[in-house]
């Protein structure tokens, strides 16, 4: 059976994803006191690419849970320099520039996000150097301007029993709705480098059309993925210009002009395919 080319680590790979959030906040900024990001000149929202590898981790910890070669680097409570020390304890290392080289090897034979993403990992009394991943993501950016606000809500527990007040006051910060649009690239070349496989290709696809479905907090309860279509190039190095493929996904307003838009329904979403390079292929994952 022939193996689907989106599938394939030797190829070059350029895709757009489409996600959307009802009533809820996609990624606060701490410097604005957790309110959503938005570029304050156009009021788009923005969603860093930290915040979607932070989702793509947490999916393929649960989908690649005991399977070798899915472990994660940056995980929540472990020191990145604990995580160097566990390939010198495995292979017995000891220091020096080959000792470095080979716990590098094993971190990239080991975790999911430093064969994908990359890491620095020259920290510590145990280094692994420093890791370019194939993989990269840009910052998502929502179709049409948001409108950040606070909504006042009251708790009618204290906190301790000295506390002289029957109720407490807090905030939750949100927009209505917004459809953002990111963007991914991955490198043939670089991949063959820390070792991506067919089979890593796969859980990346897969963990991305499920990041949301298993991230459900109060303040993101509806978020999901709208789209996810996936240019894969005729070889490594590419057969056209990536931004000439991005583009190519067009996203259009359906509702009157000058309406909020709501629901996802009032966009419209196609793909112009004529202006595909030779050689490249469409694969809609999620469309």
């Amino acid at each position: 059976m022939t193996q689907p080319v989106h599938l394939d680590p030797t190829r070059k790979h350029d895709f757009v994803f489409l996600f959307d959030i009802h009533d809820g906040n996609p990624n606060g900024d701490p410097d604005a006191a957790g309110m959503p990001r938005t570029d304050p000149e156009t009021m788009q929202g923005l969603v860093t690419d930290v915040a979607i590898k932070r989702k793509i981790r947490n999916m393929v910890t649960l989908l690649g849970e005991g399977k070798p070669g899915y472990d994660i680097y940056v995980e929540a409570g472990v020191s990145l320099n604990s995580q160097h020390e566990r390939a010198y304890e495995e292979l017995g290392l000891t220091d020096g520039k080959a000792a470095e080289v080979s716990a590098q090897q094993w971190m990239c034979r080991t975790f999911f996000d430093v064969r994908m993403f990359g890491a620095v990992m020259a920290t510590g009394t145990k280094p692994a150097g420093r890791v370019r991943g194939p993989l990269q993501l840009t910052f998502s950016r929502s179709i049409d301007p948001v409108m950040p606000q606070e909504h006042g809500i009251t708790r009618v527990t204290r906190t301790r029993e000295s506390d002289n007040k029957e109720t407490e006051m807090g905030g939750k910060h949100a927009i209505a709705y917004g459809l953002y649009r990111g963007i991914g690239h991955f490198s043939a070349p670089l991949a063959a480098r820390t070792g991506v496989t067919s089979e890593d290709l796969a859980m990346l696809w897969r963990a991305m059309t499920l990041m949301f479905e298993h991230d459900r907090a109060a303040g993101r309860a509806e978020m999901a993925l709208r789209g996810l279509y996936v240019f894969t190039h005729l070889d490594g190095f590419g057969t056209a210009p990536a931004h000439t493929l991005t583009d190519s996904v067009k996203v259009e307003r359906g509702a009157v002009d000058g309406q909020p838009i709501r629901d996802f329904a009032d966009y419209k979403i196609w793909v112009d395919e004529v202006a595909l390079a030779e050689g490249v292929t469409l694969t809609r994952v999620v469309a």
